[in-house]
């Protein structure tokens, strides 16, 4: 799905070979400053190499529409972004972005309960808590079907517990969908849980290298 070939972020990042494969749930794990959230911008084109390629489906990412990208590969970041009104104003802010159709009730109610979010369409995304804003976005980003989640440690604000069971939940969908996920975690607990592919990250002379 991805291939990076000498991809280099001065000072951050040096990657000699990396491919990572479709339909798979890979973990990134690795201390902080080993470049694990600069790879995660890479493959969304939201940042650039200073040098190298990198792939996707075997197509240059700089030939690609960089919008287009995104449709097909989603981020989650590790702060969530949430927008002013409902959370059904927030589920819908995606789909309306990507220029797709609504969601239905019955649909944005089961991704609530897929992340164990307790609450009413109505209610006003501000008042909620930092794990629960966390889940929305991750919700947001389900409805846009993507076919590749990247997720910047999206269980950061949860509890151990509900990480694990959010996590799973998660796991079962994009197993049955046939999607690929690429998640950054500081958690091995959680990596093995879940992960088929895990890449390591470690700094050294000038940033990091994922083995």
């Amino acid at each position: 799905m991805f291939e990076l070939k000498d991809v280099q972020v001065d000072g951050i990042l040096h990657i000699d070979e990396l491919t990572i494969p479709a339909n798979q749930f890979t973990c990134i794990i690795g201390p902080s400053g080993s470049g694990k959230s600069t790879l995660l911008r890479l493959l969304n084109d939201l940042s650039s190499p200073n040098q190298g390629e990198i792939l996707f489906k075997n197509i240059s990412i700089s030939t690609l529409d960089p919008l287009q990208l995104r449709r097909s590969v989603v981020m989650v970041s590790q702060s969530p972004v949430i927008f002013d009104g409902s959370i059904e104003d927030n589920l819908q802010i995606g789909l309306s972005f990507s220029e797709k159709e609504p969601a239905c009730a019955k649909e944005m109610k089961e991704l609530l309960e897929l992340f164990l979010l307790d609450k009413r369409l109505d209610e006003d995304a501000e008042h909620l808590s930092g794990g629960e804003k966390q889940r929305l976005s991750w919700a947001r980003a389900m409805l846009l079907d993507p076919e590749v989640f990247l997720l910047d440690e999206p269980t950061s604000a949860l509890d151990e517990e509900t990480a694990k069971t959010v996590l799973m939940r998660f796991r079962d969908y994009v197993r049955r969908k046939s999607k690929s996920v690429i998640m950054i975690t500081h958690s091995k607990e959680l990596a093995e849980l879940v992960a088929e592919n895990t890449i390591y990250m470690s700094p050294y002379s000038i940033g990091g290298k994922a083995d």
